[in-house]
């Protein structure tokens, strides 16, 4: 089975977050945000692959749904590492870049979702 672009894109994102939870707990000796920041971030990724195989449209909306709030909650957790000064500038536009497009991305294939179920039962 072909990989989607949003799992390629969601494991590419995880491994970034793992990538900076390392930097922030061995260089910064940050543990607590980090943490926080490495559960939700990668927990996208997971939930879509979940999604992959859901037993129904209704199941697979609500696991992209849950990537959707955990995208959400990941933007909540950066923002906090650059505006507390654990991130740099640099660091933060980037993967804050990529989990908007992933926020955007989700959005819309929820939406596709839930009008192909609702066309589907017309």
């Amino acid at each position: 089975m072909k990989e989607s672009i949003i799992q390629k894109k969601s494991y590419l994102f995880a491994l970034l977050i793992i990538k900076m939870y390392k930097f922030l707990t061995n260089d910064q000796k940050e543990f607590i945000l980090s943490k926080q920041v490495l559960r939700c971030g990668t927990s996208i990724g997971a939930n879509v692959n979940e999604a992959q195989s859901a037993e129904s449209k209704n199941d697979f909306i609500h696991k992209m749904a849950i990537s959707l709030k955990e995208s959400r909650e990941t933007l909540y957790w950066l923002n906090l590492l650059h505006d507390s000064e654990y991130i740099s500038k640099d660091a933060f536009e980037s993967i804050h870049n990529d989990c908007i497009e992933l926020k955007n991305i989700l959005s819309s294939i929820i939406l596709s979702a839930k009008e192909k179920k609702n066309n589907s039962t017309l």
